[in-house]
């Protein structure tokens, strides 16, 4: 392993054959997407802790979604900052593989965060009645904390499954971050194993938890359409029609990577899905949970007047 140990100091990640100019004009619109992350996310934060009738089950897990939304971009984008304003392209092993962990964690823990939103949005319109009873504040916590735990104990596993691995040759990773399908095409030994547990984790992390939303949305579909007033069906099918958009998005670009057949240009396509992936999530979540969810806006506007009376 000694042998090994010299090549693995560092990686070069290739991202996008791009001009000197095209990589400054990329840093300056990548740089306020995250800005506006940082800032809606906070903002979804601070409102929900501020603002007394947030602090409902819904509202609860929102604010896990928002923390992890701006742990996940963080994982990777100020070092593909770094990179493009400085032109550079190489990752210590260390920065690979704490790369590693934390986007294979928040992007685990964000579907779970996902999976548990839509069962509280099915027992908010399938059981009313027994609402607060099923969704306690013990239970909640415990939902929580389950979403966590698992997202980071697979990504743990994963990681540790790639750290026994041995290296030759230049370590060319095709990707802008240390993503860990592209990096285990650099290693020299046997990676079935690796491959055999990350298809695991896809079927257990994407396709269960998306069955479980699909039975949960049908189910409210169904409530949906037996509710009397025009008014009431708006309103429910306004706040589910969201949460499965982002469902949608977040669950299908994961399957298209992770549990498509491998192709001849699959690469250069994940390439871009997860670009594509990063910058929209940061555009898409807070949108769908603040710009068209009325108390959020209803919370903003109480905070922006108190202001303006002090």
């Amino acid at each position: 392993m000694e042998s090994n140990q010299s090549w693995i100091a560092e990686f070069i990640l290739v991202g996008f054959q791009l001009s000197e100019d095209m990589e400054l004009l990329l840093f300056a619109i990548f740089i306020l997407l995250y800005a506006f992350n940082l800032l809606a996310n906070g903002m979804i934060l601070g409102l929900i802790s501020l603002d007394p009738r947030l602090h409902t089950p819904m509202y609860y897990f929102l604010s896990h979604l928002a923390i992890t939304d701006i742990a996940y971009a963080s994982s990777h984008l100020p070092n593909m900052l770094e990179n493009l304003v400085k032109h550079k392209k190489t990752i210590s092993y260390f920065s690979c593989t704490m790369q590693m962990v934390s986007y294979l964690a928040f992007a685990s823990v964000e579907c779970l965060t996902l999976v548990v939103m839509s069962y509280d949005r099915f027992v908010a319109i399938c059981h009313p009645l027994q609402y607060t009873v099923i969704m306690s504040w013990r239970v909640c916590t415990f939902l929580a904390i389950a979403c966590w735990v698992c997202g980071f104990s697979l990504a743990i596993v994963q990681v540790s499954l790639f750290l026994r691995l041995p290296f030759c040759g230049p370590q060319k990773v095709n990707h802008f971050f240390c993503e860990i399908s592209s990096v285990l095409k650099v290693i020299c030994g046997d990676i079935w194993i690796n491959e055999m547990f990350l298809f695991a984790d896809g079927v257990f992390i994407l396709v269960g938890p998306l069955s479980l939303v699909l039975v949960s949305y049908v189910r409210i579909l169904w409530a949906i359409l037996k509710i009397r007033s025009k008014e009431g069906r708006k309103k429910a099918f306004s706040t589910c029609s969201s949460h499965l958009c982002v469902v949608g998005f977040y669950f299908g670009i994961a399957m298209m990577v992770y549990l498509a057949p491998e192709s001849s240009h699959q690469e250069e396509q994940q390439k871009i899905l997860f670009l594509f992936y990063t910058f929209f999530n940061l555009l898409l979540n807070p949108l769908v949970y603040s710009v068209r969810n009325a108390q959020v806006k209803a919370a903003f506007h109480k905070v922006v007047q108190k202001n303006r009376s002090v």
